[in-house]
């Protein structure tokens, strides 16, 4: 339903949201915009809070010729969900804002209706600053929100991450899909009572969404139970409990310059040397592998996975082959380095198929007949055959059938041939190459004969000298 239009003298306190609004503005675009004009855009619920700021944001922009747009998400889960949008247009239109609305599918997840409502949005919301060149958007946050957000996180056990609470700005890639938008929250500073008080003296009229009082969601039992008590016996508490987030901010700061200068030192290429790990106290290996997972952009573990992972790090002998499996990728040791290595999918070729329990593995057989490469799905890649001047005699290769396959155990290849012949293990172990590459690496036959490895090399001893023989070279595929 809409409220609002009611008539009456506000508190002297909602007389500072403007200008707490304009200070924010002047201080986003001094940061971020210093030497140019940003497009703004404000993302309309329709709500009390959002249609204050579109309200400020319009003197705001009008004020300073600041080009203004306001973006409305219907998610559908409403009734009322038409009336919201259509009374965002009206109140764009009678203000001269540009408006744009999209509807999005909400479907819930393993995080529930909320969290799939808010990444629905949020893309949404990237997706329309995009189309209409939006460098900023503004979103309604106010202090209220920031003391609902604390302590949720803090009776979920979240770390300083979660007790810093909201960023008065910030860049969100994962949620806008945009690297460069800028998403600021200029109303951190004010209660929500004060901005009700500025709705009511200036005559706005706002939404009420109905799910704002289901007590099933989280957030609601926190706004409509716990926080009125905590105002009754600690009045004020919100702004203080703002003032501890803005510590959390302060310390997390330099939690993560401690991480990235203890990540520098470990790093190893892509690989987390584990001697420089060891040297670390425990507090600081937890804290350098966190920001190793947000630098690599990975979901951030829980406390548990992560004593976990980092109690088989340590406690595992060293040859052995160590797997810790996160939700978008593989923890893996090898030769005192650690990797994040990706998910990779199972290849049609690493398959034992079973015939009435006779497990039986075979090769993929092929004829070549001059290709410049050769696709193989099952084995996740393309063979080439490359033109040179030392490799196989083209005709040789012709007359008889190929065979690609993954290593059973026992083949031996001979590299060069003033270098004995060795096993695949071997030259893999010499090389360096760790066992989980191993396993995704093809061997190419003629007969009995390993004409090639993947990774290695051919074989030295059916290779000639001379022009247009041919090289065999593997690319895997993406």
């Amino acid at each position: 339903m809409v409220t609002g239009k009611a008539a009456g003298r506000g508190r002297p306190a909602a007389a500072g949201v403007s200008p707490l609004f304009a200070q924010a503005l002047a201080g986003l675009r001094s940061e971020y915009f210093p030497s140019t004009a940003p497009a703004i855009a404000v993302a309309l619920s329709g709500g009390l809070d959002s249609m204050v700021l579109l309200r400020l944001a319009h003197a705001y922009a009008r004020e300073h010729g600041l080009s203004l747009s306001a973006f409305h998400v219907h998610h559908g889960l409403s009734p009322n969900a038409d009336a919201w949008r259509e009374h965002c247009a009206a109140a764009c239109a009678a203000l001269g804002i540009g408006f744009d609305a999209r509807d999005v599918s909400v479907e819930k997840g393993k995080s529930g209706i909320e969290a799939a409502a808010r990444k629905a949005r949020y893309a949404a919301l990237g997706a329309m600053c995009r189309a209409h060149g939006v460098d900023l958007l503004l979103t309604a946050h106010h202090l209220d929100d920031q003391a609902e957000t604390v302590l949720l996180q803090l009776l979920r056990g979240s770390g300083p991450a979660g007790l810093s609470g909201m960023d008065a700005a910030n860049r969100a890639p994962a949620l806008l899909g945009d690297e460069h938008l800028l998403m600021a929250r200029p109303l951190l500073g004010a209660a929500r009572a004060d901005l009700e008080v500025l709705a009511k003296e200036q005559g706005i009229d706002w939404v009420e969404d109905e799910s704002n009082s289901d007590p099933r969601y989280a957030r609601n039992a926190l706004r409509h139970t716990v926080m009125p008590a905590l105002a009754a016996a600690f009045p004020g508490f919100q702004a203080r409990v703002a003032r501890s987030s803005m510590h959390a901010q302060s310390a997390l700061r330099v939690l993560l310059e401690v991480a990235g200068q203890d990540l520098e030192r470990c790093l190893d290429g892509d690989a987390i040397d584990l001697a420089q790990l060891r040297a670390l106290s425990p507090d600081r290996i937890n804290n350098v592998l966190r920001h190793w997972f947000s630098v690599r952009r990975l979901a951030m573990p829980s406390t548990a996975w992560m004593d976990e992972m980092i109690g088989q790090l340590f406690s595992a002998r060293e040859d052995a082959q160590l797997l810790v499996v996160h939700p978008e990728c593989h923890v893996r040791r090898h030769r005192e380095r650690l990797y994040l290595v990706p998910k990779l999918p199972e290849l049609a070729g690493m398959r034992d198929p079973d015939d009435e329990g006779i497990i039986d593995k075979h090769a993929q057989v092929f004829a070549w007949r001059g290709e410049a490469s050769l696709a193989f799905p099952d084995y996740g890649g393309i063979l080439h055959f490359d033109e040179a001047a030392h490799g196989f005699d083209p005709d040789w290769l012709r007359a008889r059938p190929l065979a690609i396959d993954f290593r059973k155990g026992g083949e031996r290849l001979k590299l060069a041939p003033n270098r004995p012949s060795r096993s695949l293990k071997a030259h893999f172990q010499a090389g360096g190459v760790p066992a989980w590459e191993r396993t995704r690496l093809p061997i190419v036959s003629r007969g009995i004969d390993l004409l090639y490895a993947a990774g290695l090399g051919m074989d030295c001893q059916h290779l000639q000298q001379g022009a247009g023989r041919i090289a065999l070279r593997w690319e895997t595929g993406n």
